[in-house]
């Protein structure tokens, strides 16, 4: 198991790393989270949400992802409030207290039963824990640290960021507020992140080996670009720009307070003549060739943000100007003529007007629809003559319900039903479909739309971008490999 002292300190990748490592040495292996606290989420291929990184870890493990590798997962809509997602499926939206005292004692039987399903299935189940063990005011009604590893018998490896600064002081306080039973099942630390000379870090080392009596399995470098998908939205701290700032495309991404499955536009930054970047207020849009609005867990009051903090009105200044815009999921709710949360599912807001691009209307009901769907461009607007007939895959993950509210070309046919708005123009557009930029005839075909109009010759490029994921992974893995024990991990993993 995989612990770390803090968020964000890179516990899913190593994760990630080490079940691509004990997979290419031969070991069938799952990974494993009891409880996940993210907007970043992943469908199932039977239509049920798990954790982003669980989906992530589950590939680097070549196999398919289950609700057992992530059985409770969090969703914040609203300050001090959830969405309790178990095995997949919506179970009720609860205060911070409520879940506290009234569902982690039912927890603790699910994510034991979960567990135990994957270790009689696979020969090795690497655990992920969540924030910090040393949690003091959470520890006695804990299912994703110390308790869960007592639970599974669990050795413990404990990953700290030096980046941030006070590695030292973060393992020695976190051992320091752990009771003895559980300090005797950390086996090891991983510093991770680290940037220099480790020469010079090596007396720090020493002193923390014969402080702790426990030993240093790894410093691990920083890796930039490492092409695999963000847990969740406090990646977007350390975000920086796209590498080609002088390139064809300028795409301006609005970062929503709470925004969901960002990693849709992963896919973007990754072709030569695009830039990505994010934007929080009305003076970093700039000039953009296209702004894209992107999923949330709160559409009503992310829209609020919109007209309270400019964005809106600048948005349509850029769109009026000329900038095309896009709507994903929560982002394409918004670009409709109304939005309506009878059930105050999402928001206690009620209702409000949308930003008015798209002829639709969204009412929120209570049931969620998760699916992963597969289809083709069917639009006929002669602006997307030359997307007609691409194949598209993705999956959708929404409470909404879209209807048009007058006839208006849509984008796509997923299975049996239409998806997605373009407006009369051409130039605005939405849908439900994630992943959309992870088709890369679609996107690179979109992409020269803009370039056409930009008077640039299409690019043709050769990227592949589940095949990058794929080599991504062994980079990872390869990387993790070179500066850590892997001896020692084996040894601690009671694996020959």
């Amino acid at each position: 198991m995989f612990q770390g002292t803090a968020s964000d300190v890179g516990k899913s990748i190593i994760t990630t790393a080490v079940c691509r490592i004990f997979v290419q040495d031969g070991f069938k292996t799952a990974p494993y989270k009891s409880q996940n606290m993210a907007l970043n989420s992943y469908v199932t291929l039977c239509g049920k949400e798990i954790g982003r990184a669980q989906g992530v870890q589950a590939e680097a493990c070549g196999i398919i992802a289950t609700t057992d590798m992530n059985p409770i997962l969090i969703k914040p809509t609203r300050d001090m409030t959830a969405q309790v997602v178990v095995h997949g499926r919506p179970h009720a939206e609860m205060s911070a207290r409520r879940y506290r005292e009234e569902y982690l004692p039912i927890a603790e039987a699910i994510v034991r039963e979960a567990l135990d399903r994957l270790k009689s299935g696979y020969d090795a189940v690497v655990i992920e824990g969540a924030g910090s063990p040393a949690e003091i005011n959470l520890k006695d009604r804990d299912i994703v640290n110390m308790r869960l590893a007592e639970w599974a018998d669990a050795p413990v490896v404990l990953v700290a960021d030096i980046d941030r600064g006070g590695v030292f002081a973060s393992i020695v306080g976190t051992l320091e507020l752990l009771e003895p039973h559980e300090r005797s099942r950390v086996k090891g630390f991983i510093i991770n992140k680290f940037r220099g000379d480790v020469t010079i870090l090596q007396p720090g080392l020493d002193w923390l080996e014969q402080r702790t009596g426990i030993p240093v399995l790894g410093v691990i470098p920083f890796l930039n670009g490492i092409d695999i998908e963000a847990e969740d939205s406090v990646a977007l701290d350390h975000q920086v720009d796209s590498p080609n700032p002088a390139a064809d495309i300028d795409i301006a991404i609005i970062r929503l307070p709470r925004i969901s499955n960002f990693t849709d536009t992963d896919p973007l930054g990754a072709e030569p003549d695009v830039r990505v970047r994010y934007v929080q207020s009305p003076g970093e849009l700039g000039n953009p060739d296209v702004i894209l609005l992107p999923g949330t867990k709160n559409t009503l009051a992310d829209l609020g943000f919109l007209r309270e903090s400019g964005l809106a009105d600048a948005v349509r200044n850029k769109v009026e100007s000329g900038a095309r815009l896009v709507g994903i999921c929560g982002g394409y709710q918004m670009l409709g003529a109304r939005l309506s949360d009878p059930h105050q599912v999402e928001s206690e807001e009620g209702e409000a007007a949308g930003l008015g691009y798209l002829p639709a209307e969204t009412v929120f009901y209570p049931d969620k629809r998760t699916q992963r769907v597969s289809g083709t461009v069917t639009c006929n607007h002669p602006e997307w003559l030359k997307l007609q007939g691409i194949s598209v895959e993705g999956y959708e993950i929404h409470m909404g319900r879209t209807e048009k509210l007058e006839p208006v070309n849509g984008l796509f046919q997923l299975g049996g039903h239409e998806d997605g708005i373009l407006s009369v123009d051409g130039r605005v557009w939405g849908t439900y479909l994630h992943g959309i930029f992870e088709n890369d005839a679609f996107r690179r075909k979109w992409l020269n739309l803009i370039r056409q109009e930009k008077g640039l010759a299409p690019l043709q490029t050769d990227i592949h971008f589940r095949s990058r994921k794929t080599a991504a992974f062994d980079r990872l893995a390869d990387h993790v490999r070179a500066y850590l024990d892997i001896d020692q991990i084996y040894r601690i993993a009671g694996l020959k």
